[in-house]
């Protein structure tokens, strides 16, 4: 019997099947991993266009502001089963919305799958600007951008290696703008204070690179002294990237905003209180333990005794 192990297979419907088109951004692989593709310089600008046109797609499909805060949370679950083991207390205002049973819809993964293929894409490109030595203007540029929608993602994992990176290498050799830097340093001092629960590091970082923010000395100064009127007032005021960074510390300003009108009132309004924790009355009681009582709109936070 003839032997067809090696001999060319038949011009059936095999033959008629199209290759399988490949995501433009996950054709390149780590530069750690070997693929040293995303080392050439042109590479690195035609794959950093492709990122961005993703980017520009991502935010223009959510259409609305706060369906684009939405999705920029699709990666970040706000559980406590599910929540990453950092020291920060975790928010539960924006990222209430995205409940577990909503990452599991197929919609919910479709979005989460497209910001994660943005910020893989964007982690390719970081090695491949580290690898081939790197520094310029192109370089700073994606190194902003990264940071920026890092924050936005709340993926610390990304964001804070690119911050140090950009100060602690870019920037003594290819200076930013003023504006970059105070930015930069501004998240920085504000991830230290908020997510890692370090303000004596905070500070260090505000003073040596002589930060003149009024605003992020103001949320330090709310951080460190726990008072929950200047921090809220000071979020109200900060742009998206630095409010989604005191997110971190949400939580905790919000149990001590609790403690202290638990020890000082015996009622108040519905309205100012979730105003002030920046949280709603049905998420206190279910997520934060809130066990007062609600009288229409007043909140009854312990009964005076008969006399």
């Amino acid at each position: 019997m003839r032997n067809n192990r090696g001999s060319r297979g038949s011009s059936g419907p095999w033959s008629r099947l199209r290759p399988v088109q490949q995501d433009p951004l996950e054709s390149f692989g780590l530069p750690s991993k070997g693929d040293t593709r995303l080392l050439n310089h042109k590479t690195q600008e035609s794959f950093y266009a492709k990122i961005v046109d993703r980017y520009m797609t991502f935010c223009s499909d959510a259409g609305q502001g706060d369906e684009l805060l939405r999705r920029f949370s699709s990666l970040h679950i706000n559980s406590p089963d599910n929540q990453p083991a950092m020291p920060a207390g975790v928010p539960n205002q924006h990222d209430q919305v995205v409940k577990a049973s909503t990452i599991n819809s197929t919609g919910q993964a479709t979005i989460a799958k497209g910001l994660s293929d943005i910020l893989a894409a964007l982690r390719k490109l970081r090695e491949g600007i580290v690898a081939s030595k790197r520094i310029d203007d192109f370089a700073a540029q994606v190194y902003l951008f990264c940071i920026r929608i890092s924050i936005l993602s709340k993926q610390p994992e990304s964001y804070h290696p690119a911050i140090l990176h950009l100060l602690g290498t870019i920037h003594p050799q290819h200076p930013l703008t003023s504006s970059e830097t105070a930015e930069v340093v501004g998240y920085l001092v504000l991830d230290a204070a908020c997510r890692r629960k370090q303000s004596a590091e905070a500070i260090t970082v505000f003073h040596q690179h002589k930060l003149q923010d009024k605003k992020v000395k103001a949320a330090l100064y709310a951080i460190i002294h726990k008072n929950y009127v200047v921090f809220r007032r000071i979020q109200r005021d900060m742009d998206g990237y630095k409010v989604r960074l005191m997110e971190w510390a949400d939580r905790d300003i919000r149990m001590h905003t609790l403690k202290c009108f638990g020890r000082a009132y015996h009622s108040v309004d519905l309205g100012f209180l979730e105003k002030i924790t920046a949280s709603e009355w049905t998420s206190l009681t279910q997520n934060d333990d809130v066990g007062w009582e609600l009288d229409e709109n007043k909140v009854i936070i312990r009964r005076l005794k008969g006399r």
